[in-house]
């Protein structure tokens, strides 16, 4: 057993895909998010998206570097993770703007102060903020906020978010053979981004601060893990949260390098959808399941990543505290690129030229071919790795 499911996660959440097997998959089964009728509009020519989403263990991280510090930012980061896991998703199939956003937010009294919820409301304003500047519409509605510390050992950030749209404008997944892959750095910083991006997102966190921080936190903060995890697999690394590390010519701490906000790449898909659309087979993103994410949205065809980023500072930080392998490696964590777009390959220069006027590094990373069944094959710094097929 991987020391992921040890540790009470799934990087394929299989169980989860079990119990909603049968469900209705909305209007268009391949698309990134559930497309539903417009139900709100009663509009044959619209559709309705919803998604809904949190920063996951995330908090346990950001609440013990809190502790550590008193440092109330690494909570706006927080809200960012948790609206970016909702809006990035929906910015797949075209939801780029004019968005509905509602909080949900569980805390134990106890450990979480006035304070900090204070800052996640205003943190949410600041990203509303941020991204009127780039054009991208978002409409903060309200939420709820429930001290419920017989459940909740800390804190649990969470959104829903809403948008309407025209079904012209929807992208729906058909990637294809003969397709190529660009995929858009997780990491570096951004035009809109204030300070240096590690490229974490918010998807493998239960293993990058068990694999990378001391086991004194244990100790210091019981609060912050599962009692039933086995005690050997509980903050195995060697770094602490306030160590210093040079990354990139950037001076941070090791904690804000884990912490680093999932990156959004909402004003770069509402430019890429505004001028490509018509000639996308697919835009995927890359969080649970990490590299792996596509093989849930392909039939027949073999995804082939053989021109991967190198491997990120953090990532290979990961990669040293934990001994992980590369093949869980990729299907935990992005490694590097957290979107990929899918198209025909002599418009992929036009993706590479968008992303890089935000200051978004990008690049071919693969194609498409046929197959027999969905299958990814992915070439790491340590060979070949194959999923599905």
């Amino acid at each position: 057993m991987s020391k992921y499911a040890q540790r009470g996660v799934s990087a394929t959440k299989s169980e989860v895909h079990a119990a909603i097997e049968g469900l209705d998959k909305g209007l268009y089964p391949q698309a990134f998010c559930k497309v539903l009728p417009d139900v709100v509009g009663g509009d044959a020519d619209w559709c309705n998206v919803m998604h809904a989403d949190t920063a996951g263990t995330k908090t346990s991280l950001a609440y013990m570097y809190w502790r550590e510090t008193g440092d109330l930012s690494v909570w706006e980061g927080i809200v960012q993770d948790s609206l970016v896991m909702n809006l990035d998703d929906m910015g797949c199939v075209g939801a780029v703007d004019n968005i509905l956003i509602s909080s949900t937010i569980g805390r134990n009294k106890n450990r979480i102060p006035g304070e900090v919820l204070k800052s996640i409301i205003q943190g949410a304003e600041k990203f509303r903020q941020r991204m009127a500047e780039q054009g991208v519409g978002l409409h903060l509605t309200g939420g709820e906020t429930a001290d419920v510390g017989d459940i909740v050992r800390t804190i649990d950030v969470g959104y829903t978010t809403f948008a309407r749209l025209r079904r012209d404008r929807l992208l729906v997944n058909n990637i294809q053979p003969g397709n190529v892959i660009v995929g858009l750095a997780s990491y570096g910083q951004s035009t809109y981004e204030d300070s240096y991006n590690g490229g974490m997102g918010s998807n493998g966190l239960t293993s990058a601060r068990h694999d990378v921080f001391k086991h004194e936190y244990a100790e210091k903060y019981p609060e912050s893990f599962d009692p039933e995890v086995p005690h050997e697999v509980v903050y195995t690394g060697s770094r602490s949260l306030t160590e210093p590390i040079t990354v990139e010519g950037v001076e941070t701490t090791v904690g804000k390098l884990v912490l680093s906000p999932t990156r959004t790449y909402l004003p770069v898909l509402k430019r890429l959808l505004g001028e490509l659309h018509g000639e996308l087979n697919g835009i995927i993103h890359c969080t649970g399941g990490g590299q792996t994410k596509v093989i849930k949205f392909i039939d027949n065809v073999r995804v082939v990543k053989d021109n991967l980023f190198p491997v990120p500072p953090l990532f290979e930080l990961i990669r040293q505290e934990s001994g992980t392998d590369w093949r869980e490696l990729y299907q935990v964590f992005n490694m590097g690129h957290r979107l990929e777009v899918y198209l025909p390959e002599e418009r992929a220069q036009a993706v590479i030229d968008i992303a890089g006027a935000f200051g978004i590094a990008a690049r071919v990373v693969g194609y498409v071919e046929g197959s027999e069944g969905p299958a990814v094959r992915m070439v790491t710094p340590g060979g070949v790795v194959e999923y599905g097929g």
